[in-house]
């Protein structure tokens, strides 16, 4: 009877000790709970935001479509008044240019993967109906560049006011979501107008020619440095600043899309990039420096800072 006595003790002691532990466990677990009846690493893990995706961006893309104004058209590089595409910085086909499609398709892939939807004289309102066009291609990439006929108007008070170069950019990117929703997208800076003025003044046959008309807002009176063409130059100026901004902002809302890091405004040109028939498109070299600066933003393993 003692021996049975004995282990009965000491099996209820067991299962006494056995409780108090399942309590003490219940009770730590209860003090760390919130008021929903979850812990307060659950609740935390329930807060904390998704990871948002990074960007994707091919740097070998099969294919592209161009989309812009007349200096992706080669206006002026070849002969006055005339586009010459095969010299076009990002789609042609000359062998001196080296377009940015003949650096990533070689010359015949350019010649069947490569489509120019860009026209003289465009300005952004124009480009939403490019993309379309652009989108039929189902292009891999899509290049950009626009914004310079919008900062080059007769009177500085005829830009296009930033407001709506930034609605018709974004209706431009829209667009061509809705029929290339993977299409990735390189969008070069708007050029240094100002630097344009201040280089080509020194050409006394490109003064001439820029008297004809050609982006008064910037270049006429050239030579005049009173107070209210300085105040001219510099409202210009300040435009195509906030035009880049734009399209930096609306470029980096959509994970297929690279802005050039303002590279293209920040190139410091010469004379030589210049077209001798208006001092103001660019000529051969100048089409070959804006493919040097594409392929290498494009190509680059992260994207321009």
């Amino acid at each position: 009877m003692q021996d049975r006595s004995a282990r009965h003790r000491s099996r209820t002691a067991a299962a006494v000790l056995t409780a108090v532990s399942l309590l003490g466990t219940a009770a730590l677990a209860g003090c760390d709970a919130g008021r929903d009846g979850t812990t307060k690493g659950a609740a935390a893990e329930k807060q904390r935001p998704p990871a948002k995706p990074g960007p994707l961006w091919d740097r070998r893309p099969g294919s592209v479509a161009a989309v812009g104004d007349s200096i992706t058209r080669g206006f002026d590089a070849c002969s006055v008044l005339t586009d010459c595409p095969e010299v076009s910085w990002a789609t042609g086909t000359d062998s001196g240019v080296r377009s940015l499609a003949v650096r990533l398709l070689g010359e015949s892939g350019a010649a069947e993967r490569s489509w120019n939807h860009a026209e003289t004289g465009a300005r952004i309102a124009q480009l939403p109906e490019q993309m379309a066009l652009a989108a039929k291609e189902n292009p891999d990439l899509v290049t950009v560049m626009i914004g310079a006929n919008d900062a080059c108007r007769d009177s500085a008070r005829f830009m296009t006011p930033v407001a709506d170069f930034r609605a018709s950019f974004e209706a431009s990117m829209r667009q061509l979501r809705a029929g290339a929703p993977k299409a990735h997208v390189y969008v070069s800076s708007v050029p240094d107008l100002k630097r344009l003025w201040s280089t080509g003044r020194g050409n006394p046959l490109g003064k001439q020619i820029w008297k004809l008309g050609i982006c008064q807002s910037m270049l006429g009176d050239a030579d005049d440095m009173g107070a209210r063409a300085v105040a001219r130059r510099t409202s210009v100026q300040e435009r195509v600043v906030a035009y880049n901004d734009v399209l930096r902002k609306v470029c980096a809302k959509d994970r297929r899309c690279r802005y050039d890091g303002g590279a293209v405004f920040d190139y410091r040109f010469t004379g030589k990039q210049l077209s001798q028939w208006d001092w103001f498109h660019p000529g051969r070299n100048g089409q070959a420096r804006l493919a040097e600066i594409a392929y290498r933003n494009v190509t680059s393993a992260r994207p321009p800072t």
